[in-house]
Order: structure tokens, then sequence, then C-alpha cells
């Protein structure tokens, strides 16, 4: 069977509602709750980031395989009630992928800015809105591109076939190794995990921190340890890779929010995508981040 955006779209569907509870009000909809997720995940894996032409696109595209597309305003309204949904629906995806009972995980962190210009900044704190970013939002320091960023951190465990395990968003100014326990303590898993980080993961109170949560944390080797460390470089270009895949098809640092809830959300979505096409590729014996079939 050959992948394409229809199958996805059909294979989401399928998992969404038969997961989401359907009541009665849902049910007189013209568009129920499963086909605004299948919207949402149809958007983040064709990487358009504006909702206007995105529901213009699909009224063309997906004309086929949803007898009524929402309008504008209502596709946003509905995505946003549906957040917490959405983010429930990347566990159930990945439960359908062999990474979710791996036991060898990756750990990394990225920037998710929501701006670069000062006067942007600046602009922005004088924002109405309670949940505007810029009541949250903070300086940061990302090392592999040495700059400093305004925004916020997107921590995640993931497999080593690119299976979300597990998710965090942050200020920039909490540290990755509380974040990364905070995720061991919440992902789901059968026993002893091996978990592979850059050497911002270091320290003798972590990694024991750590393997009370029945992890092992591998990691280079620091200039100021002794003796060889463990030759790590293929296995972490992999992570790199798989955030690669994130920003590059799936668009996270173009998100567009404005709020807390919308970056949220809209996240969730570009994640639940992941998982379900990982999934789906596994399904069909393919390379499991080979997205081109489906926004191609």
């Amino acid at each position: 069977m050959d992948a394409d955006l229809d199958l996805l779209l059909i294979a989401v569907f399928c998992t969404a509602d038969d997961l989401l509870l359907v009541k009665s009000y849902n049910a007189r909809r013209i568009v129920t709750d499963a086909e605004v997720v299948t919207l949402c995940v149809a958007q983040a894996i064709m990487g358009i980031t504006s909702d206007p032409r995105f529901v213009a696109v699909a009224t063309k595209r997906l004309a086929h395989l949803f007898p009524q597309i929402p309008k504008r305003s209502g596709f946003y309204k509905r995505r946003e009630r549906l957040s917490d949904t959405i983010e429930a629906l990347i566990d159930e995806f990945a439960h359908h992928s062999a990474g979710y009972t791996d036991t060898v995980l990756l750990v990394d962190s990225t920037p998710v800015e929501t701006c670069r210009s000062r006067e942007t900044v600046k602009r922005g704190g004088a924002s109405s809105l309670d949940d505007a970013l810029a009541n949250a939002a903070d300086y940061g320091f990302c090392a592999s591109h040495s700059r400093y960023f305004y925004g916020f951190r997107l921590h995640a465990l993931f497999a080593l076939d690119g299976t979300p395990r597990a998710l965090a968003l942050t200020s920039p100014k909490v540290g990755e190794r509380e974040v990364a326990l905070a995720m061991l303590a919440r992902v789901q898993r059968t026993g002893h995990v091996v978990v592979i980080g850059d050497k911002g993961y270091a320290g003798k109170d972590f990694e024991a921190d750590a393997a009370a949560l029945e992890a092992t944390i591998v990691r280079p080797r620091r200039k100021d340890e002794g003796g060889r460390g463990a030759h790590l470089a293929p296995i972490r270009q992999r992570i790199e890779s798989i955030f690669w895949t994130a920003k590059d098809i799936l668009t996270i640092e173009r998100h567009g929010a404005r709020t807390l809830h919308a970056l949220r959300t809209r996240l969730a979505c570009r994640f639940a995508a992941m998982a379900a096409a990982i999934a789906l590729n596994q399904r069909l014996g393919r390379q499991p981040r080979a997205l081109s079939a489906y926004y191609a």
C-alpha cells in the first residue's frame, strides 16, 4: 500500500473517532471533533501555518474526505478547545510505534522563539492579553547556535525512531536537567531506560536522581573529565535530525501563536502529526520519519 496524505488522515480519523466520546451535541455537528483533530494533523503535516490559507487549501484538496470544512474562526475555536485531546492523542499515536517500548531514549531541547526584534519584545510587554506570550517568554542562550533568543525552550524525550515519549515547554531560564528529571518521572515505560544526552546533562546529583527514576544517563565526556568517553556523535546526530524534521517540515519555529494556550495547542498538533506519521510508516514498512509522501 502506498503512503499518501489521504491514508494518513484516514488513520488519524479512525484513531481519534474511536477514542473521543461522542456526546449528543457533538454528534449533531456537521464537523465532529474527530474531524477537527484530523484537520489539525493535516495542517501540521502540510506545513501551512496560516489558518485562512489552510482552510482555503483544505476546501479544494481535502473536500473528498471532509463533507464540510469549517470556516477559519470556527476551526480556530474548536482547535483551541481540543488542545487537551490533541495532547492525549500524541501518546495514543506513539503507542502504536515500536519506539513506544524502546529502552534507549534521546533527550535534548531546542529554542522556540516568539520574536527577534528588541522593539517587538518591548511592544509585546504592553499586551493587554492575560495569556500573551510576552507575559511568560524570557531570554535564553542557545549553545548550539551561540546566540541569545527570546521565547521558550522545548524539551523532549524521543525514541530512536523519532517517536515522542515526553514533551515540556518551559521558560529558557529553567535548567535542562530539572526538566529532564520531570519528564523521566512521567514517561510511560516498562523498566529501566538508558537516556542519551549532550554535555549539558552532567552532574553527579543529576545522575543519582535519574538512577532513582530507573534511568542511566549517557553523555559525551566533558573537557574537565578524565578518561575516554563513549563515541556518541552518530546517535546524537539522530536527535538533531528529529528536531530538524520538526522545524523544517512541521514548522515548529513558525508557529504563529500569540498566546500561551495557542502555542501549546499548535505544538501539540505538530507532534501529533509526527507520531501518527511514524506509526503509519512502520506499519507500511517505510522509514519512520519519511514524511515526504504526506506533504508533497
